[in-house]
């Protein structure tokens, strides 16, 4: 199995990740918006909002995978295949995805695409996820504090540590649901 080699050379000025005091709008089972709330008490008081998944790759095909930092107000610590994030009050998913995937990745220029939306649900979280692919074909530069490790693996590579890292929960869901999405198969909600 190919060694992972880490990619983290030049750094761009570090940006603030949202906060916990940022308002969010909150949805409904449908995804319409029934009201607002900040970051922190969604997340402490499970109010349902809405994320963004984008599923970076590279010049090669080959998909940006990162663990999180331990500051990280949800899954610190863990390891994900997208990045991403919560889609701010009054934001549409497109710009929250063009944002997200722009600010983690430290590139700017980025255009995600769009590919399917699904309600993630777990005894401690709820939201509206849209899942996204993008390009990102220059050096990237990750956002220190969003970014703690990073490489581009194979899917093959990917695949291999499925089981091997601790991967965040609804970035899993999402990964299982674009695979069985990409060959037509039904998903389970």
């Amino acid at each position: 199995m190919p060694a992972v080699a880490l990619l983290a050379t030049g750094r761009k000025e570090p940006r603030h990740p949202l906060s916990t005091d940022e308002v969010l709008d909150i949805v409904d089972a449908e995804d319409n918006v029934i009201g607002q709330a900040t970051r922190g008490e969604a997340t402490a008081r499970r109010l349902r909002h809405r994320c963004v998944f984008i599923l970076a790759r590279d010049a090669d095909d080959r998909i940006f995978v990162h663990r999180r930092t331990p500051e990280k107000l949800v899954f610190p610590s863990m390891h994900d295949m997208f990045v991403g994030g919560v889609v701010g009050a009054g934001e549409g998913y497109d710009e929250a995805a063009k944002r997200e995937a722009e600010e983690e990745l430290g590139v700017s220029g980025l255009s995600p695409v769009p590919l399917f939306r699904f309600l993630y649900e777990s005894p401690e979280h709820t939201w509206w996820s849209a899942v996204y692919e993008a390009g990102a074909t220059t050096a990237v530069a990750p956002q220190v504090e969003e970014v703690a490790w990073h490489a581009f693996l194979t899917e093959a590579e990917l695949a291999d540590r499925l089981t091997e890292w601790e991967w965040v929960p609804d970035g899993l869901d999402a990964w299982h649901r674009l695979n069985a999405w990409r060959t037509g198969r039904p998903t389970a909600d």
